[in-house]
């Protein structure tokens, strides 16, 4: 079993996730724990308002709504009565008993699971804190239950496949505006609370990666001069399709005024030391014998959890790179990490690099010899002489006479042995 919490500030939100899965026949409402009546007797508002009265109790505290999905192996065939039984053990072990909650068994996914939802203020308006939740007590709560009801044990693998975000299959939206926005918002609520992007470029970047973009249109469109943004679904070539949806109309309300304020706050949150060395160390040890081809980085990358975002112009040359961190959930553009992470110079790194260093020592070379003033005004045939190796005959050349050891061991030795005289010092009588 995998557990995946996610802590917000909005109930409604949480509870209209999976409603809407319930309206179009991809989930059922299992239990409603601590309500009056059972979930079938009970509407939207009905459900949504016993959480939001306990909410009130506590303005003080930030996140008053727990959302957790609880994923099982595909092996595994339980009934509605274990989830049932599971999910109100799970809820126990975290702190949560007595606590009213929804519980939602959706049918959407390769695996079967589960969702809760609740609140962490109490009838005392006391909040129940969720600081660590996962590793102080779902972790373990996890590994009891496994033991408990016999279920398959938890791997990495399993817990990776789980938190990855799907991307939106483009095929499935063209048809209407409502499915089109509901496959956007699923995209759009994992991704602006998780990621760390600081533009809409950079947003734009981890977006693309489930076919979804924020487009303010043309500089000449209505859109734009109005500082308006809709989002738009792509298809596996990068062309927008479907009906663009207006940022205003989703819940959330992800406008371009509430993205701005998130690039600010997440300037500071993503300047992480850790986060830009990983990703250097990882681009490095890939470069760091022989040459490589860029589609080999992107593809390596790729294994470690990194998409590099390559950025061409029209004439097909590329000018900028951005680098987005699923592990982090950082995005990062090539300049921000180096010079040497900048697209130039990783186009470099990876096509030519012995050549380029080739290069690098002729146009020294060069310099110098054009540079009246660099080898202490010898003429230009002398110059040439000395940089070239030409007529080494009559003598060695530059290299030789620096790399030269003759006679410099018995030199040294002597300097060493040499000892200062020792200043006698005069004495002055009183």
């Amino acid at each position: 079993m995998v557990a995946v919490i996610h802590q917000s500030k909005h109930l409604r939100i949480a509870l209209n996730y999976n409603e809407h899965k319930v309206k179009n026949s991809l989930a059922v409402c299992l239990e409603a724990g601590y309500y009056p009546v059972g979930p079938e007797h009970l509407s939207f508002h009905q459900k949504l308002r016993r959480l939001e009265l306990l909410a009130e109790l506590n303005q003080r505290t930030k996140h008053n709504c727990l959302h957790v999905s609880l994923n099982f192996d595909p092996t595994e065939k339980l009934s509605d009565e274990h989830l049932r039984e599971i999910a109100a053990v799970y809820l126990e072990k975290i702190g949560f008993a007595g606590q009213p909650y929804l519980l939602y068994k959706h049918e959407d996914a390769g695996h079967p699971h589960l969702h809760l939802v609740t609140t962490n203020i109490r009838s005392d308006g006391k909040a129940i804190r969720m600081n660590y939740l996962g590793r102080d007590k779902s972790e373990p709560a996890r590994k009891e239950i496994e033991q408990m009801f016999g279920l398959v044990v938890a791997d990495k693998q399993q817990k990776r496949q789980v938190f990855q975000v799907k991307p939106v299959n483009a095929a499935k939206v063209l048809y209407g505006k409502t499915e089109t926005k509901q496959a956007i918002n699923n995209v759009l609520v994992k991704v602006l609370a998780q990621y760390k992007y600081a533009s809409l470029a950079e947003l734009n970047a981890v977006l693309r990666q489930y076919n979804v973009v924020a487009d303010r249109g043309d500089e000449k469109s209505r859109v734009f001069k109005h500082d308006g943004l809709v989002y738009r679904v792509l298809d596996e070539q990068g062309n927008k399709v479907g009906v663009p949806v207006k940022a205003s109309l989703f819940f959330a309300k992800p406008t371009l005024k509430f993205l701005t304020q998130k690039f600010e706050a997440n300037k500071l949150n993503k300047d992480d030391p850790k986060a830009k060395l990983r990703l250097k160390n990882v681009i490095d040890l890939y470069l760091l014998n022989g040459a490589k081809t860029l589609d080999g980085l992107v593809t390596h990358l790729k294994t470690k959890g990194i998409d590099m975002i390559l950025r061409y112009n029209d004439q097909g040359i590329l000018y900028g790179v951005t680098y987005v961190d699923h592990y982090s959930k950082c995005v990062f553009n090539g300049s921000v990490l180096g010079k040497a992470y900048s697209a130039n110079v990783i186009r470099e790194r990876c096509l030519n690099t012995g050549a380029d260093e080739g290069k690098k020592q002729n146009g020294r070379i060069a310099k110098l010899a054009r540079d009246g003033q660099a080898i202490g005004g010898k003429t230009r045939k002398d110059r040439t002489e000395i940089l070239t190796g030409i007529g080494a005959h009559q003598g060695p050349g530059l290299v030789e006479s620096l790399l030269d050891t003759d006679g410099t061991a018995e030199m040294m030795d002597w300097e060493l042995k040499r000892t200062k005289k020792k200043k006698k010092k005069v004495r002055m009588s009183m």
